[in-house]
C-alpha cells in the first residue's frame, strides 16, 4: 500500500516531538525525517547516536512509520552517517539532490558517478540511496533521470520522483512518471504555481493548490502498482504551527481522497 508522509522541514522551527504530533493528527501513515544541514536537522548526523533512542521512542509514541530522511547533500562523510544511523534508527531511504549544473554533461557524469559510489555503500547498511531531478542540478528532467538508471546498476539506488521539478523542466508529470517508475523508490510531493523557477510559497505547494495534475500523477502511480512512500515536502520560510498544520493536514486530504478514489486505500 502506499504510504503517505511529510517531510519533517515543515516544521523546521519545532521540535522533532512537536512535528510529529502535528503529523500524526494531519492523519499521515509516517514521515521522512529532516537531515538538511543549514535548514533543518532533526536528525542530527553528527550527532544521531544520542538521538536514536528518542527519536525511536517518538514514532512509537505517536504509531507513525519512518518512511525516510532527506539528507540533500552528495557529501560522502554525511552519507556514510545517514546510512549507518538509517541502519540503526529503522529508516528505510535516504534521499538526496543530484547536485551538478543543469545541460553540462561533465557535471552529470561526475554526479553519475558519485551517486553510483555511493549506492554501492548504502547497500553495506542495508538502505537505499534515491536521488530526484531537481531544477538548475545535473539531473533535472526525465532524459536525465533515465540516464541515471541507465548508469548506475545497483539495487540499493532508487529514483525520488518529484512532480514539481519535472513539471519546471517543462513535462507533464503525470506522463514522465510511467517512463521511469520501474527504478521509482521514493516519491516527494507538492503542488507547484507556474513553472517556476522555484515551487511558489508553502502555502500554495501545499496539494491542490497549484497547476499540477496531481490526480493524474496519482493515476500514473496506481496503475504502475506503485507500493512506497509519498512524502510532502515544502520548502520555503518558516512556518508556524497553524499554517504548517494547515498546509499539512489540507495535502492529506487531497492525496488521501485521490487514493480514495483511485481504490488505492
Amino acid at each position: 500500500m502506499i504510504k503517505l508522509g511529510v517531510n519533517s522541514v515543515l516544521f523546521k522551527g519545532y521540535t522533532f516531538r512537536e512535528a510529529a504530533e502535528a503529523i500524526k493528527k494531519a492523519g499521515y501513515d509516517g514521515l521522512e525525517i529532516s537531515a538538511i544541514k543549514g535548514m533543518c536537522e532533526h536528525l542530527d548526523l553528527d550527532n544521531w547516536k544520542a538521538q536514536k533512542n528518542e527519536i525511536k521512542s517518538i514514532m512509537e509514541e505517536f504509531n507513525l512509520e519512518m518512511l525516510s530522511a532527506e539528507v540533500a547533500s552528495l557529501d560522502e562523510e554525511r552519507l556514510m552517517k545517514a546510512f549507518e544511523a538509517g541502519a540503526e534508527i529503522g529508516i528505510p531511504i535516504i534521499n538526496i539532490g543530484p547536485g551538478g549544473k543543469s545541460d553540462d554533461e561533465d557535471s552529470l557524469k561526475e554526479s553519475l558517478e558519485k551517486i553510483a559510489k555511493m549506492s554501492e555503500k548504502a547497500s553495506e547498511f542495508g538502505v537505499i540511496l534515491c536521488v530526484k531531478a531537481h531544477v538548475g542540478a545535473s539531473i533535472y528532467n526525465t532524459p536525465t533521470t533515465l540516464r541515471a538508471i541507465e548508469y548506475i546498476k545497483s539495487d540499493s539506488f532508487g529514483i525520488d520522483m518529484d512532480p514539481s521539478h519535472i513539471y519546471r523542466a517543462g513535462e507533464l508529470p503525470e506522463e514522465a512518471l510511467p517512463k521511469v517508475i520501474h527504478k521509482v523508490r521514493h516519491i516527494h510531493i507538492r503542488d507547484c504555481k507556474g513553472r517556476g523557477p522555484g515551487p511558489g510559497e508553502p502555502a500554495l505547494q501545499a496539494c491542490g493548490r497549484g497547476d499540477i495534475n496531481l490526480f493524474g500523477y496519482f493515476k500514473a502511480m496506481v496503475e504502475a502498482k506503485y507500493e512506497g512512500p509519498v512524502c510532502l515536502e515544502v520548502i520555503g520560510p518558516q512556518q508556524d504551527m497553524v499554517s504548517a498544520s494547515i498546509i499539512a493536514a489540507e495535502s492529506y486530504g487531497y492525496m488521501n481522497a485521490c487514493l480514495k478514489l483511485l481504490g488505492a486505500r
